[in-house]
């Protein structure tokens, strides 16, 4: 069998490996791509981020005409059209699909489509869905294979009424009713997505609350909205039996108000997700993995010479912009290029529910915890001009920066377009930017992020609108 001889093999197109191989090719290094599913673009782009924000803009746009009248618009016989909605988030899939296969053109990766796996040291064997194989030698290798959804007892349960985040993607009409085990971003989303559009949402989570890794006032926030909404919440609560009946599902839960029994058609099951590992043939090289994850340093290097990895198989922040930060990182390093690890302490994360939340750097406990003499500033989008216009009031700005020196550590936003807004602190961390420059830097008016600068004098205590 011939082998075909690279300068890097990447193994996933998801935004981690198709992000790298761009990068790798600008920088001069002949590489290849290699690609299980019949499409680039990987899990973010095929089966979760954009799909799953597309039926998200259609959920938001029809809870939004609930207040037209308010707006001085008078509409009636307002109807979801389901199959329009579904054709629209495939489109929108196939669109960017598609682009991310003419970049590969542009800039001369070669794509193979197969499974990737270790063939001996610096080799990869692919093979394809016909049974074909290839082998491609690499300087090095990069393994980007990304994550699938977690699922262990009791939720292991094979039935069309308890499905994943992969299948509710694909849902052929919109159910009556709907548990959703997990509040992670996930669950959130999608309770959020099939609450607005008129299912009777149940949403479930082990933890003491919601979002269980960001700010417990923002977490806090979100719960009372939904409930507003209609949606009923579990929190510190345990699914005890999964049991299919029909076309329904009982469900037998216990938490702090004792046992409840509930019957709903669909179960969506978000309890996390696991690494892509099985079947790459790492044992084969030595490659270090832990409970599914391969083992790197801060450059995303294994503990073999050569062979990297990055994203969801690593034991980072499984999110599609730090894949790609990682990708981008690997490569410049193998490329020789003077490059910094990265600083996960400034990552954004961001929940595409109503309304939204995001948060970058450090929650208040956080920064508590590790020692920081901290003000926290707070501002209400209550209070805010253009929130009013808009008609979405409701949420926050909550900045955490140290006292002496201002630097910022951290803030988390509730409220109307909160994961751009992030994007204000979130650049002030990177440039390494303080307290008083922020307050020093004018924001127009009326604008959202206006709440940013308020919530920053709230910290150096001269609010003026609150």
């Amino acid at each position: 069998m011939e082998v075909i001889k690279r300068d890097l093999v990447v193994i996933g197109a998801g935004p981690g490996g198709y992000v790298a191989a761009i990068r790798a090719a600008q920088l001069g290094l002949s590489t290849t791509l290699v690609e299980k599913d019949s499409r680039l673009g990987g899990t973010c782009l095929l089966r979760g981020c954009i799909p799953t924000k597309a039926l998200i803009e259609t959920a938001y746009l029809f809870s939004k005409t609930k207040s037209f009248k308010e707006f001085g618009i008078n509409v009636s016989q307002l109807a979801i059209d389901w199959a329009a909605a579904q054709s629209r988030k495939d489109k929108t899939v196939l669109r960017l699909s598609k682009g991310v296969e003419f970049l590969m053109k542009k800039n001369k990766v070669d794509v193979v489509y197969g499974r990737g796996q270790m063939s001996g040291p610096g080799v990869v064997e692919v093979v394809g869905n016909e049974g074909e194989s290839k082998k491609i030698s690499a300087t090095s290798i990069l393994i980007a294979t990304g994550s699938e959804p977690r699922i262990f007892p009791p939720f292991d349960i094979k039935h069309p009424a308890v499905i994943t985040s992969n299948e509710a993607l694909d849902l052929t009409a919109i159910p009556t009713s709907m548990a959703v085990i997990g509040a992670g971003a996930v669950g959130i989303e999608f309770a959020s997505i099939f609450q607005a559009l008129g299912s009777h949402v149940t949403l479930i989570e082990v933890m003491d609350q919601i979002l269980p890794f960001e700010d417990p006032d923002v977490a806090m926030a979100l719960h009372k909205e939904l409930q507003k909404h209609g949606m009923k919440i579990h929190v510190a609560t345990k699914v005890e039996s999964i049991v299919p009946s029909g076309d329904s599902v009982h469900l037998q839960i216990s938490g702090k108000s004792g046992k409840v029994e509930m019957d709903v058609g669909i179960v969506l099951v978000a309890v996390g997700r696991k690494p892509v590992t099985d079947g790459l043939n790492l044992e084969s090289i030595g490659i270090n993995v832990e409970k599914g994850y391969i083992m790197v340093n801060n450059f995303c290097e294994t503990n073999v010479p050569g062979y990297f990895a990055i994203g969801d198989v690593i034991p980072t922040p499984q999110l599609a912009h730090v894949a790609s930060a990682e990708g981008k990182m690997v490569v410049e390093k193998i490329a020789g290029k003077e490059t910094k690890p990265l600083n996960y302490d400034r990552v954004p994360f961001c929940t595409y529910c109503h309304p939204e939340v995001a948060r970058v750097g450090l929650t208040e406990a956080e920064a508590r915890k590790r020692g920081h003499d901290v003000n926290i500033g707070m501002f209400n989008f209550a209070a805010l001009g253009k929130a009013a216009i808009i008609g979405e009031r409701e949420g926050f700005v909550k900045i955490i920066a140290e006292k002496k020196y201002g630097e910022i550590l951290g803030a988390s936003i509730i409220g109307p377009h909160a994961t751009e807004l992030i994007a204000e602190p979130a650049s002030f961390m990177a440039a390494e930017g303080t307290m008083s420059e922020m307050i020093g830097m004018m924001h127009a008016h009326p604008t959202l992020y206006e709440a940013v600068l308020e919530a920053a004098e709230a910290w150096a205590g001269h609010p003026i609108h609150a």
